[in-house]
């Protein structure tokens, strides 16, 4: 098998892991309070990361990112807009909002676009204008037809978008990059451990002893499609990775309808259409501008 074919299966497996495996998973502690299910995922990713640093060799990186104070702040940024990622994404598989976790992370392509133009002044095209103009639609139809802001599906799209561009940013290791995240975050696990002890509301080693191993697994959840992603992103080209991206969203979207029998209406069904003729645009376009970007260079050499 050739590198290029390798990382094709590691992006499948990456993004089966993220849409299919990760809402499995916190269904089953979804008996256990969404923010401990954040505590152990912190504690856990922790743990597991520190050998992980060894293993890879990246412990003079880490030493090197540490006393960088303008990465450190923005990874405290980063920190931030991963932290809440996971507990809106855990609260929503917990609560039967899968649905809107796989609309969330269709639309995020748009957002990240979006964000590039502001921020970074990227220049966009016609059609991607167009796509987001599409997806705005959507949004705006789930409003009108639900009476509400798709608050769940925002939440994870635009903290995963602000996420991804502050890494894109910094240019962090993603291994060394989460261990100084979830570093971060240990103090402020450590102190929602002691709340939860103190009140009497803490779960792990209070449950059922699958509940406990569950829990401890966390880490596994949150490094292992990680690494995945890794090794594919290494071995492709990131603009053929793109088009794998809506792989996740896509086993979440079946898994919510065929598995969970969550609520797939006339008002949803043209929501996520919307979307989904948004994506088709967005993707046909980044193909095209692949092509004429290959044709060129091959007219230059």
């Amino acid at each position: 098998m050739n590198e290029n074919r390798l990382g094709q299966v590691y992006a499948v497996l990456a993004f089966l892991f993220w849409g299919a495996i990760a809402p499995i998973y916190f269904k089953q502690v979804s008996s256990v309070e969404p923010l401990e299910v954040l505590i152990h995922r912190i504690f856990w990713s922790f743990i597991i990361l520190i050998p992980l640093l060894f293993i890879t060799k990246q412990v003079d990186i880490f030493k090197i990112i540490i006393k960088d104070v303008k990465k450190l702040k923005y990874l405290a940024f980063s920190t931030f807009f991963i932290s809440l990622n996971w507990l809106v994404f855990i609260w929503a598989v917990t609560n039967e909002r899968i649905m809107e976790t796989a609309f969330g992370y269709y639309i995020n392509p748009l957002v990240s676009v979006f964000l590039g133009y502001v921020f970074f002044g990227e220049r966009m095209t016609r059609y991607q204008n167009f796509a987001i103009l599409i997806a705005f639609l959507a949004v705006l139809y789930q409003l009108i037809s639900l009476g509400s802001l798709p608050l769940v599906s925002l939440t994870l799209a635009l903290s995963f978008a602000f996420y991804g561009m502050i890494r894109k940013k910094i240019n962090v290791g993603s291994i060394v990059g989460l261990f100084i995240e979830t570093l971060i975050l240990m103090p402020f696990a450590l102190l929602g451990i002691y709340y939860l002890m103190i009140n009497d509301k803490i779960s792990f080693l209070n449950s059922s002893e699958y509940i406990n191993i569950m829990l401890s697994l966390g880490g596994i959840i949150t490094i292992t499609p990680l690494l995945l992603f890794n090794g594919a992103a290494t071995r492709m080209k990131l603009s053929t990775l793109g088009f794998f991206q809506y792989l996740g969203p896509t086993c979440a979207f079946l898994l919510a309808i065929f598995i969970y029998k969550e609520e797939f209406n006339s008002d949803k069904l043209i929501t996520f259409s919307l979307i989904w003729l948004a994506l088709v645009i967005f993707s046909l376009d980044s193909l095209n501008t692949k092509n004429k970007n290959k044709k060129s260079k091959e007219s230059n050499s």
